[in-house]
């Protein structure tokens, strides 16, 4: 079994009027996984298999680059929450 990570992902559009939907854009593909997750005002934190979090954070950089500027603030843990079974 591949080790377990989490992580807090916080994205902040830049220079855009459709903030809002960039941000809904990024929610949507995290919803899309099979990985934990919990939302929040500030942040969104998931959990999961290293390859598949690791794999989220790269779909989403790799979309949103197309649509537009943004901040992309990522905390990873092997730590915190990661003993699920």
């Amino acid at each position: 079994m591949e080790k377990i990570i989490s992580a807090e992902l916080s994205f902040l559009s830049i220079g855009s009027e459709k903030y809002l939907e960039d941000i809904e854009i990024v929610l949507n593909i995290i919803k899309a996984t099979n990985l934990e997750y919990k939302i929040g005002v500030i942040s969104t934190s998931v959990i999961g298999e290293k390859s598949e979090v690791l794999k989220l954070i790269n779909k989403i950089v790799d979309e949103m680059v197309e649509i537009c500027g943004f901040r992309f603030d990522i905390k990873l843990s092997n730590l915190c929450g990661c003993n699920i079974e």
